[in-house]
């Protein structure tokens, strides 16, 4: 039975390398023309393309070691776990959610960083703190479609209406579930398991606990928003605006909101882009190439960390509790 346990684990995780890498070349291999390469290879090999491209890639385990905190932070009253141990969890989902539209499938990788009792609770937990840096997302990028509310034409009011009516569900979702954790982890949590007894959870969103999940996520945001604005420096010999910046903002809104498709997630990303800077001057080569390369930069490189974590991992294919 180990030995067969013991396969099978090998086999789930050279499923999930292939799978996911799998995904990620369908995704890049279409935008990857011979065009872009040279472009691309000649903006970032210049010095200040080196330069600055380092400087984005510093800021990766910032990026996520942000979202370790946070996730450290928001599990704290169901299970302590140090934060290396965060850092692993974060990682390994950041892998693993490539394997599904929207990250369905990231919290999988998450839970198993946590005993099998409180698994339910923290999954929970995994998408009611997705919300906080959701919120964060909508609200600067909703002020951005304020500022450029005039330069969409009759041919994107679908886009612009579509994004603002989700971006205000989202907040009024992470509103409820604030006010209503309680009801939500002991009710979610209990369908989860299956139907196992569990015993009335009790858990609260102190002020404290609060003002650290939005603040990390404000930070958090202002770490990727930043390596937009860099990669578009390396790639753009304009000087950028305002109309840049707030286009920034959209974009992370507009990407965000819209349901993703995995395969088609790199054009979808492109078209967005193309969409968002019109009339900016940057070329649509270099805002289709920066769209891609700003997904490389904070997904596909913290997928390869988050499967060699995998590897080393073992699985226990028993997610959560049931009924023997």
């Amino acid at each position: 039975m180990k030995r067969r346990k013991k396969i099978l684990s090998i086999v789930v995780k050279i499923l999930i390398g292939l799978g996911s890498f799998g995904i990620i070349y369908a995704r890049l291999h279409s935008d990857f023309t011979a065009d872009k390469m040279q472009l691309l290879s000649q903006a970032a090999f210049s010095g200040k393309g080196l330069s600055l491209l380092f400087l984005c890639l510093l800021l990766i385990p910032l990026n996520w070691g942000i979202e370790a905190r946070k996730w450290q932070i928001i599990t704290r009253p169901v299970e302590y776990i140090s934060y290396r141990r965060a850092t692993k969890s974060v990682y390994s989902g950041v892998c693993l959610g490539n394997l599904a539209p929207g990250r369905a499938t990231e919290f999988l990788a998450k839970i198993i960083f946590f005993h099998i009792s409180n698994r339910p609770k923290v999954t929970v937990l995994h998408f009611v703190g997705g919300m906080f840096q959701l919120s964060v997302t909508v609200v600067a990028g909703l002020t951005a479609l304020i500022y450029q509310l005039n330069n969409f034409g009759d041919d994107y009011s679908w886009m612009v209406r579509t994004t603002s009516v989700i971006g205000v569900l989202l907040l009024l979702a992470l509103i409820i579930c604030i006010y209503k954790i309680d009801s939500l982890l002991n009710v979610i949590a209990k369908r989860i398991s299956k139907g196992e007894p569990m015993e009335e959870f009790v858990y609260r969103f102190t002020p404290k606990s609060l003002a650290q999940l939005f603040g990390y996520s404000i930070l958090r945001y202002a770490v990727f928003y930043s390596q937009f604005v860099i990669i578009l420096f390396v790639f753009s010999p304009l000087a950028l605006d305002y109309t840049v910046f707030s286009g920034i903002a959209l974009y992370f809104l507009i990407t965000t909101t819209l349901p993703m498709i995995s395969v088609l997630e790199a054009a979808i990303r492109a078209a967005v882009a193309l969409v968002v800077f019109k009339g900016s001057g940057i070329s649509d080569t270099i805002l289709a190439l920066s769209s891609v390369l700003i997904w490389l930069v904070n997904i596909i490189i913290p997928s390869i960390f988050g499967y060699l974590i995998l590897l080393r991992q073992n699985f226990n294919f028993k997610l959560f509790k049931s009924k023997k």
